[in-house]
């Protein structure tokens, strides 16, 4: 019998993460450098032959249009295909509040609730992290992605 778990994707930046949580904890990290829409496909395969899928969740952005528009075409296709939930969070949330890169000189930054744009001289390093233990509250069912700003 296969173990029940939860998926959380972190597509934003390279490498793309992959968390396994089984009640909660982390089980399993998965990293590629892949591109989102060569390595989400088979990686899933993967994951659906040695796990039996709870629930999916994903870092909807603020970040790189196309690898959060990937993402969540496909585990938003998956959650309805296979009848498994998808919730979302801001990837600030990952990321120690860290400013995340727009576009230029241009960087998201988060102010309280608020997600906006500023323009830093000094480009920042933005990294990115799977939490030990997946906190199911901090996560939503708006899963729209959150672009914050115009396709360039």
């Amino acid at each position: 019998m296969r173990k029940k778990v939860d998926i959380l994707v972190i597509p934003l930046s390279k490498p793309l993460l992959i968390g396994v949580y089984e009640n909660g904890k982390l089980v399993e990290k998965i990293a590629s450098n892949e591109q989102s829409s060569d390595a989400l496909p088979l990686l899933f395969e993967q994951l659906f032959e040695k796990y039996e899928i709870q629930a999916l969740f994903y870092v909807n952005g603020p970040g790189r249009f196309m690898a959060i528009k990937v993402a969540y075409i496909f585990l938003r296709s998956l959650s309805i295909l296979k009848n498994i939930p998808l919730y979302a969070r801001d990837a600030f949330y990952f990321n120690n509040n860290a400013p995340i890169k727009a576009v230029g000189k241009l960087y998201f930054v988060k102010m309280q609730e608020n997600i906006q744009t500023q323009k830093l001289e000094t480009a920042p390093q933005t990294i990115f992290s799977l939490p030990d233990v997946l906190e199911y509250e901090a996560f939503g069912n708006d899963t729209a992605p959150l672009y914050k700003i115009g396709a360039v």
